[in-house]
């Protein structure tokens, strides 16, 4: 019997450390390499992403990348300059331009049309957030479940932009209105944050939010005095398509993807936690 072994030809169970150690040699023998992931991505050759891993610009799971890091695609959370990468196969992004009088959702029990009827069926798509049946504008619609829950977060941040036009007199919106709206408007569930707010010509403003409460541009134009007439989202993060039809999509670029990845990263060290929701 070998000297180190029990009474009882038991098996001492190793040190913690030496298990860990094991499950981290096994973990990193498994999935790809990090920079084959990446460039199939978008992000350059693989001496691009190399170079990217080198200078300490991509995370895995919170942990800067060294070379020769394999990852598992389907668990791994993997960031470059601090957003999220999607890097899962079989991801798709669409931009679509929500027509009037249709469902943001995926079914309706009334059987209203909904916005997924305007995009492929195949593969299993969700909206990015919702715009109200009578709001227009544009709209995200993918598979990337977290490029969406970064998105969609409120600590995250990211503009939204509208367009509204609103009852008022011939002369606009006045500036007491205006700065109201700028400043913070107080709803029914709190005070909004700050907003930029422009008037480019009489009643029609030019709004900008980063929060994702329910309705909320209509009810921060009704809370002042000037109910909303016609709403019209203009931008997403960095995302504008003014050649885009109602009613039509098309897919984001890989330029766009990672872009919208960027703006979410960079603008969630500036706010603060909002109440949730995305519905305007």
């Amino acid at each position: 019997m070998p000297r180190n072994t029990p009474p009882g030809g038991a098996v001492p169970e190793p040190p913690l450390w030496e298990q860990m150690a094991d499950r981290a040699r096994d973990a990193a023998e498994e999935g790809e390499r990090l920079q084959k992931v990446l460039a199939r991505v978008g992000f350059g050759s693989r001496r691009i992403c190399e170079e990217l891993i080198s200078d300490g610009r991509v995370t895995v799971n919170g942990d800067i990348a060294v070379l020769g890091r394999r990852v598992n695609v389907a668990h791994d959370d993997i960031r470059v300059d601090g957003a999220p990468v999607g890097v899962l196969p079989g991801l798709v992004y669409y931009l679509l331009n929500k027509p009037e009088g249709v469902i943001t959702t995926a079914s309706d029990e009334h059987g209203r049309d909904t916005v997924l009827g305007l995009v492929p069926e195949e593969p299993r798509v969700f909206p990015v957030g919702r715009l109200d049946r009578d709001t227009t504008g544009l709209l995200i619609i993918t598979n990337d479940g977290q490029l969406a829950q970064h998105l969609t977060h409120p600590s995250k941040g990211v503009e939204k932009e509208y367009i509204a036009e609103v009852e008022c007199s011939s002369k606009g919106v006045p500036a007491g209105a205006l700065r109201e709206l700028r400043d913070g408007v107080m709803l029914d569930d709190g005070i909004t944050a700050p907003a930029e707010v422009g008037q480019p010509e009489p009643g029609v403003l030019r709004i900008v939010i980063h929060e994702g409460r329910n309705r909320q541009v209509r009810r921060m134009c009704e809370a002042v005095g000037h109910p909303v007439i016609r709403l019209v989202r203009t931008r997403i993060g960095p995302l504008r398509d003014t050649r885009l039809p109602p009613g039509r999509w098309r897919s984001l670029t890989l330029d766009e993807v990672r872009e919208l990845s960027g703006s979410v990263s960079a603008s969630a060290d500036d706010f603060d936690m909002e109440d949730e929701g995305d519905e305007f």
